[in-house]
């Protein structure tokens, strides 16, 4: 059921819309002022109260994950995408745009009793059904583990309902009033943030990212990266495009609020995460069929996946990485080519970011004969890329002559080759 809503019009983070008090020009001069943001919010109050066949595209669910699902909650859920799919037990899972709830509750059944799942929405009609569906969901699986709070997922640090708790107190009368709401703002975001820095296993989302404007995408990736705990990883069903998308396009408010007019064009949505700090970003599915097609520019759902933990110091350790294959040459993200098949020198953090999930399979790790103690590791030079001559993994001193062995290695089925 619809509520009346609070006046929180100061809040929308569109330039256009807060030029009056900041001083600010639209990002983009061609566009036409367009209050991006209201007119998602208004478009989703109404897909919360009645079903909206043209903000989805048709999805596949495990169907044993739906059937404890209030059918409320799945027919007034919308999306392109199962990134759920991809959430292991145990996992603390953000859902940014997580709507009536229906990415939630599957993760939470995936996730387990000992997982968290948090939902994140600014559409207050959105969280009623959300909210009140989920006891019921709790009881019919046996725990609850799934909360959903109100905010922006290009500021996962205002805990809106709890900045309008504080306006209730000392509402916006003028401009002085704004202002003092701006710092009750970066106050709440210092000591009372909605999702916490480094909290979070995996950041799932879908078909939302499209939906905020592009002067406020920036900041959205970072606020991905900034939750997610070091080795944590983004997983993400969107709308692309295989052009870009016209002006006029872009102007119209029913395109925008229908995932079309803000759709990130193929390359530059894997980009966006590159640029936002993250590693290993992979297609996990592009539909080959488009949902829809716009003058002649395809859209269609793709999945992505991406990895957080580039940061820190890169230490020498003696270890070399080997190329597998099938490609003659690879280029990483840190710019480094590598030949198959040959011994390249990396350091320990490379060495083992390699080891993650997201290059699984494809290189072989050779550890030095005698480890190098990290309190002993002297800085290593990310900046250029080099071989790794044996000797210095095993040791220039190494002189062992050993006999054959009886047996080959076994496999990794434990078989034998014997």
């Amino acid at each position: 059921m619809s509520k009346e809503k609070p006046n929180t019009g100061w809040l929308k983070s569109d330039p256009e819309e807060i030029s009056f008090f900041k001083g600010a020009k639209p990002a983009t001069p061609s566009l036409k002022p367009m209050k991006t943001e209201t007119v998602v919010k208004d478009r989703y109050a109404e897909g919360a109260n009645a079903r909206q066949e043209a903000l989805c595209c048709p999805v596949e669910y495990n169907q044993q994950y739906l059937e404890v699902i209030p059918s409320e909650v799945i027919e007034r859920d919308y999306g392109c995408g199962d990134p759920s799919q991809y959430v292991k037990p145990g996992e603390t899972v953000l859902d940014l745009g997580s709507g009536t709830g229906k990415i939630c509750f599957i993760a939470s059944q995936v996730v387990g009793a000992e997982g968290k799942v948090i939902g994140v929405d600014m559409t207050d009609d959105m969280l009623e059904v959300a909210r009140t569906n989920a006891p019921i969901v709790g009881e019919r699986i046996g725990y609850e583990n799934v909360e959903f709070r109100k905010g922006r997922i290009q500021d996962l640090q205002l805990d809106l309902e709890a900045l309008e708790e504080e306006l209730k107190t000392k509402p916006i009368s003028d401009a002085n009033g704004f202002l003092e709401a701006e710092e009750m703002a970066a106050d709440l975001r210092v000591r009372k943030p909605l999702v916490e820095s480094d909290s979070v296993d995996v950041v799932v989302s879908n078909c939302v990212l499209n939906l905020v404007s592009k002067a406020n995408r920036h900041q959205m990736f970072q606020e991905i990266h900034r939750v997610l705990k070091r080795g944590g990883r983004a997983v993400i069903s969107d709308i692309v495009c295989d052009e870009d998308v016209p002006i006029e396009l872009q102007n119209d408010p029913e395109l925008w609020s229908g995932c079309i007019s803000g759709a990130f064009r193929e390359d530059d949505f894997l980009q966006a995460f590159e640029d936002a700090g993250f590693y290993g970003v992979q297609i996990l599915k592009l539909d080959k069929e488009p949902w829809q097609t716009v003058k002649g520019i395809e859209f269609r759902s793709m999945t992505i996946e991406a990895y957080k933990g580039k940061e820190g110091v890169c230490l020498e350790r003696n270890q070399a990485v080997i190329y597998k294959g099938p490609f003659k040459r690879v280029l990483d993200d840190d710019g480094h080519a590598m030949d198959r098949g040959k011994r390249y020198a990396v350091c320990d953090k490379i060495f083992n970011i390699y080891k993650s999930s997201a290059y699984e399979g494809m290189f072989e790790f050779v550890d030095p004969q005698e480890e190098i103690p990290l309190d002993q590791a002297e800085l290593f030079d990310c900046s250029e890329t080099r071989l790794r001559d044996p000797r210095e993994t095993k040791g220039q001193e190494y002189d062992a002559t050993t006999e054959a062995s009886d047996c080959c290695s076994p496999g990794s089925d434990g078989s034998s080759c014997c």
